[in-house]
């Protein structure tokens, strides 16, 4: 029996040696303030809702700002509710993730929809090279994505980047910069998520001497730091509300004020933003200005997860051993056989390229190719290493596991991870920096 959500027999993405041909799907609205309004998928997602860089823009008005994603699978048009106000519906059932067959009907709000797939291709380049600044990756989805970062690079233009915690994000800020006329000037890095709401008003923005409690000096804030150069507010989706409309001025007007200074002063910067959350969601939930968004996403370019790119594991493994610089390192020969790639490949990587550093670092340092999944590897009986280093070699061993898994389970939320550990959040960041995961 036929799986019903093969929707096609025609594959839905076709990789050729230049670009990715992806199968067009469509939306026509049947009921609703909109009826009659259609429209082709552009590339391999589509956004519906009210807000005005939504792909797919209704106007009705109990339909959220964001409502729901339709993103183009392997084998289906993969339906996602973005924490709509009034959920969503495919052929009557609600759900928050589901495939669409063809002629599926999606309702939201008082709009109904239906969905096709369409006969012809949208196609998306790719990078002739496998590197791209400090990113690498052989794989389609790595290509598509450095194909576009190539593209925005020259540019003023402010950019998005979304995607998983450890995806690799600031080394995609960083390939921008190097590669845009700014490169020769300072690339400054802000975590949103890293201070409390006082001290990062203080560092992005500046003060006057004598604002505040401390302020012994005036002082510069980033923007005005980075001049001439670029700014990557990463986890930006953690910047509290009281902010944004701050962080707003500086990407409309070009200027900041200082806290305890009346007058505004001209800043000279390029603007690149990182979250691994969906903003889409938390403007549709008011703690993420819609404003803001739009604002930051002129560009929003997400990076894949590990798990969509495991034609990439490879390379990456021989980049890590090379950065780690442990080709002469006698575990190497063993890193790079067929089966133990295929135990890589059988791994979930939720860490993703992050974790998969980590993890064959602790390889190298503790001399066998462990399983990707262990939490603990035998001690080695010909070893007589000192009590004291192997006891501190098994703590790193043990505080890297629980932190990655702590994370994984709190979504990349440190205040909350620090709560559910029962340690002072800005002892957590010192493991977490210490550890190489923050």
């Amino acid at each position: 029996m036929a799986d019903p959500w093969q929707v096609t027999t025609e594959p839905l993405r076709e990789t050729q040696r230049d670009r990715v041909r992806l199968r067009r799907f469509g939306l026509t609205v049947e009921d609703g303030p909109d009826r009659g309004l259609d429209l082709l998928s552009p590339r391999d997602r589509m956004t519906i809702g009210t807000h005005e860089i939504a792909t797919l823009r209704l106007t009705d008005r109990a339909v959220s700002r964001f409502h729901c994603e339709l993103e183009l699978g392997d084998h289906a048009v993969i339906l996602r509710d973005l924490r709509s106000r009034n959920g969503t519906a495919v052929d009557g059932v609600p759900v928050l993730e589901a495939p669409l067959r063809d002629g599926a009907t999606i309702t939201i709000g008082s709009t109904r929809l239906k969905f096709r797939h369409d006969a012809g291709h949208a196609e998306i380049p790719l990078a002739p090279a496998e590197r791209f600044g400090r990113l690498v990756g052989g794989s389609a989805a790595m290509r598509a994505v450095m194909a576009e970062l190539a593209r925005v690079a020259p540019s003023e233009t402010t950019v998005l980047l979304a995607g998983e915690t450890g995806t690799g994000k600031e080394l995609a800020a960083e390939s921008i910069h190097a590669a845009s006329p700014r490169g020769q000037a300072p690339l400054l890095v802000v975590d949103c998520g890293a201070l409390p709401p006082e001290l990062l008003d203080a560092e992005l923005f500046g003060h006057a001497r004598g604002a505040f409690t401390g302020a012994d000096a005036e002082r510069a804030g980033i923007f005005e730091a980075a001049a001439g150069g670029t700014v990557l507010l990463d986890e930006v989706g953690e910047l509290p509300l009281e902010l944004q409309p701050k962080l707003l001025r500086v990407l409309e007007a070009r200027e900041v004020r200082r806290i305890g200074e009346s007058a505004y002063r001209p800043v000279n910067v390029r603007v690149i933003a990182a979250t691994h959350r969906d903003l889409r969601g938390a403007v549709n939930d008011q703690r993420f200005r819609a404003d803001l968004y739009y604002r930051l996403a002129v560009v929003e370019i997400r990076l894949p997860a590990l798990r969509e790119r495991r034609d990439d594991l490879a390379l990456l493994v021989d980049t890590i051993i090379e950065q780690l610089r442990a080709g002469d390192h006698p575990l190497v020969a063993t890193l790079r056989t067929p089966s133990f790639f295929e135990a890589l490949s059988a791994h979930a990587w939720p860490g993703n390229v992050r974790e998969l550093r980590n993890y064959l670092e602790r390889c190298l340092a503790l001399r066998a190719p462990l399983p990707p999944t262990a939490h603990t590897t035998p001690v080695d009986p010909e070893s007589d290493e000192p009590l004291e280093l192997a006891r501190d070699r098994w703590i790193k061993v043990f505080e890297h596991a629980y932190l990655t898994a702590l994370l994984h389970k709190h979504g990349g939320n440190v205040a909350a991870a620090a709560r559910a550990a029962g340690v002072d959040r800005a002892h957590l960041y010192r493991l977490l920096w210490r550890n190489g995961l923050k």
